[in-house]
């Protein structure tokens, strides 16, 4: 398993508050799993929650229609790439 960098370690936290995931922690998610289907299990909802903590924390708003969210949402990498690249300072 590939060690998480500090904004993975974060976000990876976030999505474990966010969704209340009790029997998960930072240790179990891997930057290059999957976060939907086979890898954390996550579903459609879930990502919408994400998506609503994403912009509040850090200005970043995915949309669903965009053919670009989907690459995003892939795995905890992408998501913390996209954030760097997009977003700004967390909020506070």
């Amino acid at each position: 398993m590939a060690e998480l960098t500090e904004p993975q370690t974060e976000l990876a936290k976030m999505i474990i508050d966010v969704l209340n995931l009790e029997d998960t922690s930072v240790s179990d998610i891997d930057p290059d799993m999957q976060l939907f289907g086979d890898g954390l299990g996550l579903d459609s909802i879930d990502a919408l929650e994400i998506a609503v903590a994403v912009a509040q924390n850090y200005g970043v708003h995915l949309k669903a229609e965009d053919e670009e969210t989907h690459a995003v949402f892939a795995t905890l990498r992408s998501l913390s790439d996209f954030v760097a690249e997009h977003g700004n300072a967390r909020a506070e």
